[in-house]
């Protein structure tokens, strides 16, 4: 047959192609379809069968390019007339839709509208078709199958050339007053609880075109509620005109108006439903409206929206400030669940003093860390101590002026009533602790490293559970507890120190004076980079390297990414960086060590009083940064060992890397024999890899944030998002937190991370969006240090205090502001970086 009713069993994908077939069963299930029929495959292919048609098309596409091959068989489809009988039985069956109607003619091939891939827009459609002019639309259908794009595409895709063939709808062209594209899941989000609408007024060619912006409707799949609406610019509509269509200006009373009504929409979506339930898959659906009426012109499988995924996102929880500033350092990237999980852990037992009962301290949005600011806040004012919330600044940086600090949804009282006795608790433990940590301490490598070894040696998946159990997580939280007294002993000596040594002898010297955090032992975020260089030097082997320096890294607080302790090749690139270095850290340990000693002789002239107990001040102050940096060093080995038991676990099991996947929990469940967490591990691996694949997010989020769609918009900030809109500017200047002191003029080089350490020339200035430990080993190199985030009390800070060298932290766009290659000037005293010469001449 090559003519079939639109609604006819027999229209299949062979006779009928992809669209065909589905526009057939959508009339089969009573689905609103315009009336037509279709020009099957075998009319198609009775024309190609005649003078050789076929094999002159087979040799224009193995002989040709894709563009030469169109060219070749277009004219060879213009020379050749349609058989009479074929036309004859087209005009027969358009007769019977009426009298003189018109008609969209579309192509439908028979690789077409699959699940597995989609040739939308590969054939030709032509619209506004009458009588006479309907054989001939039918013919440059069949030669649309031979443009260069459809060649090209079917070759990419392995779909034989040979086996193609194409029929064609004929359908009654709607006299639509608005027409759009209705997807039963959201494509932006990939969210399947969620339909959109994409409309505009005049026939849907202009929306799929691509020749508007249409309005946007997001409707929730239960219930049906409009969860988003977005009202579109339609400056122009596709019309009817006598010789097919036209584009013409939409009145401008309608360009801002709505298309559909809220009743509409939902109407919209409940077709939508029916036509997902019919294929049982998520559709990407073309409608039109005529009189209210809504009728479906195509429908075909959404492709490239990937698997199903999740949401992580605690930003939906109300609205608040969260920052990824200072812990956001420790942990950088995308988080596994695994890895999300044993954050938890270490939130709740060492930052317990700030948890407020209700409220969440810490957030997941989209699979990375953000600590909420909202609860910090709430607190210190309850309690009255507002002037102290610029402590807060020296820890997580600076807020931008002006911005409003969503506060807590509770009562002042309740607040009070929450935190005392907490308060007091707190206390009393990190006593406790502090008195524990000289002991835990002495021992924690010798046992860490015993437990990691029992780890990788473990027999059986019941052996591991019982070891992580028993053993692993109470020394992963006793770690975690001594981490937290560390960081507490002498309460805001960190803070109050420096602002008073400032306060009396100005910035330079009192940083000078603040630095030899090392001098009565190693400070723990120095570790590698000393330690490469007794590599280098022939101290220690590759062996003790490990042992000691090995679980440190860029990305240390995630389970999932080996550590350099893992990979000869991670050692063997930092030391070839070094070996072209004359500057090492040593070196400039010495010279700090001598900017220190000169500091402290003219404080010792100007304030021979108070020179003894300052310099009591200032041991408290090396002690507790280097307690507390020993004991974070001691929290991320102990990771390393739950990486190692993690690892072994996935041999044991048979289920490899799917198990940094689950939470830590979950995964001792599995090693207990139940299988039923590995459920969910295509979701969240999924998940994932959505989320790992966006940018890094703004350091500070205020309110419902969507890292898809704001990874999505042309004008999104690296700075800040504030949901309830805000208008903080763009500042036009580069400044920040003096980080260490010094001017320096020199190439910025921008690096997006501590993997491409090897673009830094020495002498070079980094400039970054935030650096932790696995960043150490270049900062020798730099003639200075500048970063988006980051404060006083930041890894970047610490570490160019002590080894003298320049830095400006928390800047918040110098990355933005800056380019690879610009010429600058850093001034680390002021904390302001100077634009000198620019390689963006338009700037």
């Amino acid at each position: 047959m090559k003519i079939l009713p639109l609604d006819d069993p027999a229209a299949d994908l062979a006779t009928a192609g992809g669209k065909g077939a589905s526009l057939s069963r959508l009339a089969r299930a009573g689905l609103p379809v315009p009336g037509g029929f279709h020009v099957t495959t075998e009319a198609y292919r009775d024309f190609v069968s005649r003078d050789g048609l076929h094999e002159l098309i087979m040799r224009a596409v193995a002989e040709a390019s894709p563009d030469e091959a169109a060219r070749r068989i277009s004219a060879l489809f213009a020379a050749r007339e349609m058989p009479e009988g074929t036309a004859a039985e087209i005009r027969a069956a358009y007769a019977r839709l009426g009298d003189d109607v018109p008609v969209a003619v579309r192509s439908s091939a028979t690789a077409e509208d699959l699940p597995e891939m989609s040739f939308a827009g590969q054939q030709e459609t032509y619209l506004n078709i009458r009588g006479d002019a309907l054989p001939g639309a039918v013919k440059r259908c069949w030669a649309s199958l031979w443009t260069a794009r459809a060649i090209a595409y079917r070759a990419g895709n392995g779909v034989p050339q040979d086996e193609v063939a194409l029929a064609v709808v004929v359908q009654e062209l709607v006299p639509a007053d608005a027409a759009g594209v209705l997807f039963t899941v959201n494509p932006i989000t990939g969210a399947r609880d969620q339909m959109m609408i994409n409309a505009s007024w005049g026939l849907g060619e202009a929306v799929v075109g691509g020749l508007v912006t249409p309005d946007t409707v997001v409707v929730g799949r239960d219930g049906h509620e409009i969860v988003e609406e977005r009202v579109g610019e339609k400056d122009v509509m596709t019309v009817r005109a006598p010789e097919g269509t036209r584009e013409e200006p939409v009145p401008p009373k309608l360009r801002r108006a709505a298309v559909l009504d809220r009743a509409q929409a939902v109407r919209l979506a409940e077709l939508g439903a029916r036509i997902e339930e019919l294929y049982g898959t998520a559709m990407d659906v073309e409608w039109a409206r005529r009189d209210g009426t809504f009728l479906i012109v195509q429908a075909r499988p959404v492709t490239g929206l990937g698997r199903r995924v999740e949401e992580w996102n605690d930003s939906l929880t109300g609205e608040y400030l969260w920052t990824s500033a200072n812990l956001g350092e420790a942990v950088p990237d995308v988080m596994t669940p695994c890895t999300w999980s044993l954050v938890q852990i270490f939130i709740h037992e060492a930052m317990s003093a700030s948890a407020l009962p209700g409220f969440d301290l810490v957030g997941n949005i989209g699979g990375r860390f953000y600590m909420n600011l909202s609860v910090v806040v709430s607190i210190a004012r309850a309690l009255g101590m507002q002037g102290r919330l610029s402590a807060t600044e020296q820890v997580f940086g600076k807020l931008p002026p002006g911005l409003d600090v969503p506060l807590l949804p509770t009562s002042r009282w309740r607040i009070i009533a929450s935190v005392l006795p907490l308060g007091f608790a707190i206390q009393k433990k990190v006593a406790a602790n502090l008195k524990r940590m000289p002991g835990f301490l002495a021992t924690a490598r010798e046992r860490c490293t015993t437990l990691h070894e029992r780890a990788t040696a473990a027999a059986t998946p019941g052996e591991l559970a019982d070891l992580w159990e028993r053993e692993l997580l109470p020394y992963f939280v006793e770690a975690c507890r001594v981490f937290e007294a560390a960081g507490r002993q002498g309460g805001g000596s960190l803070v109050w120190t420096r602002d008073r040594l400032r306060r009396l002898v100005g910035e330079v010297d009192a940083e000078a004076m603040l630095t030899g955090a090392g001098s009565d032992g190693e400070l723990a975020s120095l570790g590698p980079i000393v330690g490469l260089e007794r590599l280098a030097a022939g101290e220690i082997d590759r062996e003790e390297f490990a042992r000691v320096y090995g679980h440190r890294g860029a990305h240390e607080f995630e389970v999932s990414v080996a550590r350099p302790g893992e990979d000869p090749g991670w050692i063997d690139a930092q030391l070839a960086s070094m070996s072209g270095d004359r500057r090492h850290a040593g070196a400039l340990l010495d010279r700090q060590r001598e900017a220190r000693e000169a500091a402290w002789k003219r404080f010792e002239q100007r304030y021979p009083g108070k020179a003894a107990k300052m310099r009591l001040r200032i041991r408290r102050w090396n002690a507790t940064v280097r307690d507390r940096e020993t004991t974070r060093s001691e929290v991320i080995r102990v990771i390393w060992a739950v990486r190692a038991l993690v690892l072994r676990a996935g041999v044991l099991t048979g289920h490899g890397d799917d198990l940094f996947f689950l939470s830590i929990q979950e995964l001792v469940t599995v090693l207990r024999g139940d299988d039923g967490p590995l459920a969910e591990v295509a979701v969240r691996r999924a998940t994932y890899e959505r989320y790992a694949a966006l940018p890094a997010y703004p350091t500070l989020i205020v309110g419902r944030f969507d890292p898809v769609r704001w990874a999505a918009s042309p004008g999104r900030r690296g700075d800040i998002f504030d949901a309830r809109g805000g208008d903080i500017p763009v500042s036009d200047t580069i400044t920040g937190f003096p980080g260490a002191p010094g001017v320096v003029e020199g190439v910025a080089r921008i690096i997006a991370g501590p993997e491409d350490g090897d673009r830094l020339a020495p002498g070079e200035i980094l400039v970054t969006t935030l650096t932790n430990i696995g960043w150490t080993p270049m900062f020798p190199r730099a003639a200075a240090v500048v970063t988006d985030m980051g404060a006083p009390l930041s890894h970047a800070s610490i570490v160019a205090r002590e080894l003298g060298v320049p830095a400006v932290v928390g800047t918040g766009n110098a990355t933005v502001r800056l380019r690879d290659g610009d010429r600058i000037r850093v001034d680390g005293e002021h904390g302001t970086v100077e634009l000198l010469t620019s390689l963006d001449h338009d700037r």
